[in-house]
């Protein structure tokens, strides 16, 4: 768990501060000023929101890529057939177009949904889920993927992305003008050594708040999902899957690229709790137990 989240940490950060290397040169090799606050921000949201969309437009090719998925087509067997007419139902119901259905080569149990909108999506299972799961559980499982992509929780999280990064990109340039003036006595307008290291330094700072964030709204995405799930599927039917997840789950071999849209994200505890991408499945179980029987 703990490599996880210092490599997810990691890789934003290295991002934001690839972002601010690029923007250091715009500014001072080729003139592009950013004095100006509203310029800064302007160029800040498009750096930002930039690689948010960018990850999104090609969620599903990097998906299929980076597993090397079956994607089902004309089912082969009984189960694919199954697999395909059940995501077809649920989707029904959800309202969205029909997902593209995939299987991908795991051990451990899991499922994922991805792409770019709520008509244009993938939902893959692991062939470990195949082989642990009855149909039931699987069942509950698919319909917490497709809730996801009817909720537009992939596009909901390349907003959440873009504007966290757009602010983490302009705060930190704008307090290192800040500090850079204070220190330097530099008061007219232009940017000495202390404006790049104070940038550095908070585009660290706060990326990893920024990550905090980020990772909140991804947990409480997964308890409205299992909500859906069980909405499509049936409550009890969504209580025994994450039972299952819950005496089973293994670690991930899923891609960094989709982790985070797996159906469990393992277990964390103190800080590590806040950079979790799922909530703890003993949390999710007792979310659902409180629902109305109803559901």
């Amino acid at each position: 768990m703990f490599k996880r989240v210092a490599l997810f940490l990691a890789t934003n950060l290295a991002v934001l501060v690839l972002l601010g290397i690029v923007m250091s040169v715009l500014q001072n090799v080729f003139g592009v000023r950013l004095g100006n606050n509203g310029a800064l921000l302007l160029m800040a949201a498009v750096f930002g929101f930039g690689g948010s969309f960018i990850s999104l437009a090609i969620s599903k090719w990097m998906a299929k890529r980076s597993t090397g998925m079956h994607l089902i087509t004309q089912p082969r067997n009984e189960g694919e057939a199954w697999l395909l007419s059940t995501v077809q139902r649920q989707a029904q119901a959800a309202g969205i177009a029909m997902p593209e259905v995939g299987i991908y080569d795991a051990p451990e149990i899991n499922a994922f949904a991805t792409g770019p909108s709520r008509n244009n999506s993938l939902v893959a299972v692991s062939t470990g889920l195949l082989r642990a799961m009855d149909r039931d559980e699987a069942e509950a499982v698919l319909a917490h993927e497709v809730s996801h992509v009817a909720n537009g929780d992939m596009v909901t999280m390349a907003l959440i992305q873009g504007v966290l990064n757009t602010f983490v990109i302009f705060l930190s340039r704008v307090v290192g003008r800040i500090i850079d003036a204070a220190l330097s006595g530099n008061r007219d307008g232009g940017t000495g050594p202390f404006y790049f290291i104070t940038v550095i330094v908070l585009d660290i700072i706060f990326g990893i708040f920024a990550s905090v964030i980020a990772m909140w709204f991804s947990r409480w995405r997964e308890f409205r999902a299992d909500a859906g799930g069980a909405r499509l599927a049936g409550r009890e039917k969504m209580i025994a899957a994450l039972e299952k997840l819950s005496r089973t789950y293994g670690h991930s071999t899923l891609p960094n690229e989709v982790r985070a849209f797996g159906i469990s994200g393992g277990v964390g505890h103190g800080l590590r709790k806040l950079f979790m991408t799922h909530p703890p499945l003993t949390e999710r179980i007792q979310a659902l137990r409180n629902m109305p029987a109803t559901m």
